[in-house]
């Protein structure tokens, strides 16, 4: 493990990786008198690409491409308005992640509604929630659930917690998002052009290689599963190039220090145990059939939109592109409001805000280039 770490990060490999890309590179655009396009669909791969300098080294060579993979980014508007306005109501414990503390709604954020008298708790568990939950018996504990695959298992761990010490205050709003959908959508509608996909490690830990042959099957696009260092996702770029070239489609496991075949069937399990697909809203999209998870109809009791009901009038528009940067149409520079209006400061998009936001990573390392 040592010295797949230290691989991952050596920085002369690094640049021998490069320069194979940048070959690879000329002969794909020989032949196709375009760069090729590919898209990272992981948000954390946004972030690493940016913050290693790969997306700088090679924008001339290779067209990055920053997808939906972001979970707080995706996250509809009207579900963040929602949030507030159930974080307002009286006797009751809003539990989230940090990200989703500044993300804007039509009228302030849950740091405004805290700031104004609202009990709202960051936690860096979902289990953390169950036990405030335990410890405040006359109130309302709801824990905002949301992350694709790579958190959903952590947030079913609370719910079982909760089950199992007969917690009745604790509940959860559900917001989470999966995979497969949304890269079905982006390529069902071609709204931009992707050869190959860069897949996310941390939600292949969960579903598995195998939850990406629908790629090859229905759409003959090849994807490589990648690490998060520099060498993992040259690699990857490196690897997708070659399939492009020799007009191969597979998909290649290329983290498989952390990822199998399979997947973690104990996750797994958990999910169809707990869970069932629903139609969910994107932010900047609209509704993706069964790219969301609901409670069955036995756990219900867990479910803050049913417990809750809370009703919130359709969000302001702004000026905000985040809808068409998280689908890869336009860059963050081709939005009016970034760098001057929207900045990490005063964010008015979550594409702004979260530690994955493809416009928080153009904002802090990608600004000259572009």
């Amino acid at each position: 493990m040592q010295k797949v770490l230290t691989e991952a990060s050596n920085p002369e490999l690094a640049r021998k990786i490069i320069k194979q890309i940048q070959k690879l590179s000329l002969t794909y655009k020989e032949k196709n008198g375009r760069i090729p396009a590919l898209m990272e669909v992981c948000g954390s791969h946004t972030m690493a690409l940016a913050r290693t300098g790969i997306k700088r080294i090679l924008h001339e060579d290779v067209r990055l491409i920053s997808g939906p993979g972001c979970p707080v980014c995706v996250t509809d508007q009207k579900s963040i308005d929602s949030m507030i306005e159930l974080a307002k109501q009286k006797n009751r414990i809003v539990c989230t992640f940090g990200d989703m503390m500044r993300v804007p709604g039509s009228k302030g954020s849950l740091t405004k509604a805290k700031s104004e008298g609202s009990d709202i708790r960051v936690v860096y568990s979902p289990t953390d929630a169950v036990q405030i939950a335990k410890q405040n018996p006359t109130k309302e504990v709801i824990f905002l659930g949301i992350g694709f695959e790579t958190t959903i298992p952590v947030l079913l761990a609370a719910i079982q917690m909760a089950e199992q010490e007969k917690v009745a205050n604790f509940s959860m709003w559900l917001n989470t998002k999966l995979i497969e959908p949304i890269l079905t959508y982006l390529l069902d509608t071609g709204e931009v052009n992707i050869d190959g996909f860069i897949l996310p490690g941390h939600v292949s830990m969960i579903i598995g290689e195998e939850s990406y042959q629908f790629l090859i099957e229905q759409y003959k696009i090849p994807g490589v599963i990648s690490g998060f260092e520099a060498v993992e996702m040259l690699s990857s770029i490196y690897k997708l190039l070659k399939m492009l070239i020799k007009e191969e489609a597979f998909i290649e496991n290329d983290y498989r220090s952390v990822v199998s075949y399979s997947g973690n069937l104990i996750a797994k399990k958990m999910m169809s145990t707990y869970l069932q697909p629903i139609d969910e809203a994107w932010r900047g999209i609209g509704v993706i059939k069964n790219s969301g998870l609901r409670f069955k109809d036995h756990y219900q009791h867990f479910d803050a939109k049913k417990k809750f009901n809370i009703e919130v009038a359709e969000p302001v528009k702004t000026k905000c592109r985040c809808g068409e940067i998280i689908r890869g149409l336009i860059l963050p520079e081709e939005c009016s409001l970034f760098g001057t209006a929207c900045t990490p400061i005063k964010p008015i998009g979550p594409c702004m805000v979260s530690s994955e936001g493809t416009c928080a990573a153009h904002y802090t390392y990608l600004r000259e280039v572009n």
